[in-house]
């Protein structure tokens, strides 16, 4: 697959609300995930191998009440690199309403993604 297919595949299932299996069709087994600097020490923060990532998003999961919306930009590649943006309207458990948007960059080697980055501010 070519970094066009990962990347359009990505967001197709993501914007199905397919983010595990997303994760577990698309990434390496040894994908490294990385949050913002302020993030990177907490629950959701850097994690590396696939089965870290997959309870992150669980643990992601877990913490929402409710979504209200969510959107996945179309992506923009190069070379073995593309990011998308995201916006996601949810309700936390115990925080409230959050309007949440981010900027994903993913590196694609070997038609997987070894490699996923979220760059947000942190509030």
């Amino acid at each position: 697959m070519s970094t066009a297919t990962v990347a359009d595949r990505l967001v197709s299932l993501c914007r199905e609300g397919k983010y595990e299996e997303a994760q577990r069709e698309l990434y390496a087994q040894d994908a490294l995930s990385i949050e913002p600097q302020e993030m990177a020490d907490g629950p959701m923060g850097n994690v590396k191998g696939l089965k870290a990532i997959l309870q992150k998003g669980q643990h992601w999961k877990d913490s929402l009440e409710a979504v209200h919306s969510s959107e996945v930009s179309d992506p923009v590649v190069a070379d073995g690199w593309f990011s998308v943006a995201m916006h996601v309207d949810a309700t936390m458990k115990g925080r409230g309403r959050a309007d949440m948007r981010e900027i994903c960059v993913y590196h694609v080697k070997n038609d997987k993604i070894v490699q996923e980055q979220f760059f947000y501010d942190v509030h």
